[in-house]
This record gives C-alpha cells, sequence and structure tokens, in this order.
C-alpha cells in the first residue's frame, strides 16, 4: 500500500500489505502498525500525514497466501520495477526506517535481520533498520532487550528531530 506525498522527511519502507492491510486499503491497519507506531512514537494523525511521512512498502499489492495461509513474502520483480521512480517522486527524506528483511535487503545489501539491527549505528541517523513489527518478532525482542533500550529510544529522537526541526 502506497502511501506519500512529495517532501515528505520520513520514509517507512515496509513489507507488503498483508490481508488486512489490503482490505482496509491504507497502509499499516492492523497490530504491525500500531506497534511500529509505537516503536516511531508516533499517532496515527501524524503517521498518516502524507506530506510528513511517506510509506513505500517493497511491493504495493497483497502478494497472497501460501498453503498454509500465512502471507507470502513481496516478490522483488516489484520493487525492481518501480521503486527507484517512486524513490524519485518522494524526493530526499531525512530518516530512512527499515521494516523487515526485504526492505533491509533492498537498502542495505545481504545479511540478516538480527544483523542489519545489531549494526543500527553504522546506519543512523539516516537509516534505521527493524525487525517487522509483527507479533513473530515478540520472542526477538525478548532476546534482544538491547533493541527496546538502545535503538529505540535512538529512533524515536531522530523521528522527533525529522518531523520537528526537518533535520
Amino acid at each position: 500500500m502506497v502511501w506519500f506525498g512529495r517532501g515528505a522527511q520520513l520514509l517507512v519502507a515496509g513489507q507488503a500489505p498483508g490481508t488486512r492491510v489490503h482490505a482496509s486499503g491504507r497502509p499499516f491497519t492492523d497490530r504491525s502498525g500500531d506497534v511500529l507506531r509505537g516503536w516511531l512514537g508516533l499517532e496515527p494523525a501524524v503517521f498518516y500525514d502524507r506530506t510528513r511521512v511517506a510509506i513505500l512498502p517493497m511491493a504495493f499489492c497483497f502478494p497472497g497466501q501460501d498453503r498454509t495461509g500465512s502471507d507470502l513474502p513481496p516478490p522483488p520483480l516489484c520493487a525492481a520495477t518501480w521503486r527507484a521512480a517512486a524513490l524519485a517522486e518522494i524526493g530526499p527524506v531525512g530518516l530512512i526506517v527499515l521494516a523487515g528483511g526485504a526492505a533491509i535487503r533492498w537498502h542495505l545489501g545481504p545479511g540478516s535481520v538480527s544483523e542489519w539491527v545489531g549494526r543500527w549505528r553504522e546506519t543512523a541517523p539516516a537509516i534505521f533498520p527493524l525487525p517487522h513489527p509483527s507479533w513473530r518478532t515478540t520472542g526477538w525482542q525478548r532476546a534482544n532487550p538491547w533493541f527496546g533500550e538502545e535503538v529505540l529510544p535512538a529512533l524515536r529522537d531522530r523521528v522527533r528531530q525529522v518531523l520537528d526541526d526537518g533535520a
């Protein structure tokens, strides 16, 4: 689900819309959106303000489900086809938040989500790699308390800087 306006200062690069989001027609209108907004420290009114926050997933449409009913990952062809043009339309941003493995790999290159999130200081303050904000991340967060103690406070500070000061 694409959600942006030219000149937004914060770019959220997600995966692909899931079943609920696909039905709603608005990105992150599910539990993962609640988690992500909490991580960013943003109320829905700010998060959905297209002049301030651009939401550009790795696939614009719902990629379907596998045999077990799990959402399929974003097809690489989607980002290869249109991502550069969409990013050019948004223009330069002060902060890119990468939510999940597909976005991390496209923007930063090979490596696991845990590896890139653990190396967040190398890409901050311009880019913050994050795990996908789904229920599957709960166990990962418990095993990696530094994420909540170090990454999230730094992320929230940077979000405030970018949205309040344009820095």
